[in-house]
């Protein structure tokens, strides 16, 4: 019993230094912390978004592009960091799997033509298959004119103002949330 006693007060007396501590070397207040990380992670526009199985760099904020859709089952508006809104929007497939998607005006992903006009999402537009470039992950879908040829080149759909590109939500990490996850012991970054 002595030596629990002894040792709940080494315990609290740690604490009572560790508190003096932070206080007396001047560590951030709350809102300074929060305000120099917003800094440091820069606006919405520079976010990258990343593949989650492989961590391959596929589009930024700024390629965001909201297109919606009359076929979608819901619709609702998703914060990003950086305080940007985003149009979120969950479709069923013609197999009873649904997907909740982001449109992008362009995105680095491989597409697979030819392109096909049934069961398409998005009225007047084909879509197309679209995989991570490195490790061959299904992220979504390319969406072109149905006007247009079944095969372009990939030049021909990043160019245009009228394509767009539809990834689903829960295959996409935030290079914010990546970096996170990774910790760097401070004796590497001296």
């Amino acid at each position: 019993m002595r030596c629990v006693r002894r040792l709940w007060g080494f315990t609290l007396t740690l604490i009572h230094v560790s508190a003096v501590l932070l206080v007396w070397t001047g560590a951030p207040r709350a809102g300074e912390a929060c305000a120099a990380a917003e800094e440091q992670r820069g606006t919405s526009a520079d976010a990258l978004l990343l593949c989650r199985t492989c961590g391959h760099e596929l589009a930024t904020g700024a390629d965001i592009r909201s297109v919606p859709s009359r076929l979608a089952l819901s619709s609702r508006n998703h914060t990003l960091p950086g305080g940007r809104r985003v149009n979120v929007q969950l479709f069923e497939n013609p197999h009873g799997l649904r997907f909740e998607v982001f449109t992008f005006r362009k995105a680095d992903v491989d597409q697979h033509w030819p392109a096909d006009k049934h069961f398409t999402w998005f009225p007047g537009f084909s879509w197309t298959a679209a995989t991570c470039p490195r490790c061959r992950t299904h992220l979504g879908w390319a969406f072109q004119p149905s006007v247009w040829p079944n095969t372009i080149t990939k030049s021909q759909f990043e160019e245009s103002d009228q394509t767009f590109v539809a990834l689903i939500t829960h295959r996409l990490l935030s290079e914010d949330f990546a970096s996170s996850l990774l910790m760097t012991p401070k004796s590497f970054t001296s």
